[in-house]
């Protein structure tokens, strides 16, 4: 909803001890979430996962945030550093009433960020991050808690191997990953420990980067952002696979053997195709990305018999939509991937897992597969901002994406929207002709960061 003042595109994010990334607003969500599950499941005291990435700022966020929990009654287990789905899943395998990540995902160390999922893992619909709000904001709509009503945290490590486990089934048991040489980049975040114990005990000789956290280094020069060094390590360990996670490791990035970052769509066409082979899809069944997905990804789905839906940007509108009509794959272009059958978000681990899946399937080299899915070139660009009035607002931007459409016809997109996270605006054009996309983009781009700096 457009009058959430916290909330955004995923959960609270912003800058570390600055509102509303504070310690206060921490405490009061806790108070907040654990109010509202009491409510939902008839609970006094309501069980609340709480997970967190590497940043030095979590030790702060976690315990201010338990606080709350522990404040209105609820109970905490903290699970530590855990990757988003690993708690999104663990809150459902353990009957929790709510999980909570505390992340910033992809962004700077001093940046953090709070998402929260339901007890069966999944996020938060906005009409419930609204009511959420409405708590904070009015503290005297929940009743105080005092004496042996209060709850108490506890910290747990077995979590670990319960998403180790789920994660592992995720990968078809015809297979193993024996004989593969895989380059791992953790980004110093919330897979750092867990992810190479996947991907060895299913059998990988693991060549691990960004996995000595030090509260600063996540998401620094590493990770599905920063595949550079990523990439040399293929080439230097001869590897037949790159794999690059974010900072709380809900997304991916591939490196084929030749060292070539694969694109995020062509990676899902590929899922789409695998899916259909395996009899998991079939003709006519939905798969959906957003509206920054190719419309070469589009075309391709389409050849296949299949139908492509778009959602708002941010994998949360995508499972809504994927839980409302059934489908079961789904994901980003940043590498985003929901396998509804294993996941009720999007999972990095598993998106790699499943590519390997579809070279073992296929018997076919990753560079050879993603070929089928002819891409349109597509650039995005963001424009620094200082205001965000809402766009149609701006008649000059208005009749430059009116220009840039016309210009582009049937055979091209651009899309301008904000960042729910930072202050930018993302510019998105695909054509046909890479230099004409380009010069648009650009002119886009220099437009809008001088009518709203």
């Amino acid at each position: 909803m457009s009058d959430r003042k916290l909330f955004g595109t995923d959960g609270i994010r912003g800058k570390a001890n600055v509102y509303p990334m504070t310690c206060e607003i921490a405490t009061a969500l806790g108070r907040a979430v654990t109010y509202y599950f009491q409510k939902k499941s008839n609970k006094e005291k309501p069980i609340i996962i709480v997970g967190k990435d590497t940043r030095l700022s979590c030790y702060m966020l976690e315990q201010a945030f338990s606080a709350g929990v522990c404040s209105q009654g609820g109970e905490v287990i903290l699970t530590g550093p855990l990757p988003t789905p690993g708690v999104a899943f663990v809150t459902g395998s353990m009957r929790a009433n709510a999980g909570v990540m505390i992340s910033a995902s992809h962004n700077n160390y001093s940046d953090n960020g709070i998402k929260i999922f339901d007890h069966n893992g999944f996020k938060l619909p906005d009409n419930v991050e609204k009511e959420l709000e409405e708590y904070i904001s009015n503290p005297e709509l929940m009743p105080q808690h005092l004496g042996n009503t209060l709850g108490r945290a506890k910290r747990l490590d077995e979590v670990f191997g319960r998403y180790i486990v789920h994660t592992k089934n995720a990968f078809d048991d015809k297979f193993d990953l024996e004989d593969m040489r895989i380059v791992l980049d953790c980004a110093n975040g919330a897979g750092y420990k867990i992810a190479p114990m996947i991907f060895r005990e299913l059998g990988a000789e693991v060549f691990t980067l960004g996995t000595s956290p030090n509260g600063e280094n996540i998401n620094l020069n590493c990770g599905s952002l920063h595949p550079e060094e990523a990439q040399e390590a293929v080439h230097q360990y001869r590897a037949d696979l790159g794999i690059c996670l974010d900072g709380d490791a809900d997304r991916f990035l591939i490196i084929d053997k030749q060292g070539h970052v694969i694109n995020g769509d062509q990676v899902i066409g590929l899922f789409a195709k695998l899916l259909l082979d395996q009899g998991y899809l079939k003709k006519g069944d939905t798969v959906v990305g957003t509206v920054m997905s190719n419309l070469g990804l589009e075309n391709y789905i389409k050849s296949l018999g299949l139908k492509f839906a778009r959602t708002k940007v941010g994998d949360r509108y995508i499972i809504e939509f994927m839980r409302e009509n059934g489908s079961i794959l789904g994901g980003e272009p940043s590498g985003h991937v929901i396998f509804n059958n294993f996941s009720t978000t999007g999972d990095g681990c598993i998106g790699a897992l499943k590519v390997i899946e579809c070279i073992k399937h296929f018997n076919r080299p990753l560079s050879e597969l993603i070929k089928e899915v002819n891409l349109y070139p597509q650039i995005t660009k963001s424009a620094q901002v200082t205001n965000k009035p809402p766009l149609e607002s701006v008649e000059s931007i208005q009749e430059k994406l009116n220009q840039v459409k016309s210009s582009l016809g049937s055979k091209g997109r651009v899309l301008l929207r904000y960042s729910g996270t930072e202050p930018l605006a993302r510019v998105m054009v695909e054509g046909e002709c890479e230099v004409k996309v380009e010069e648009l983009c650009n002119e886009l781009v220099h437009l809008v960061s001088k009518e709203l700096a």
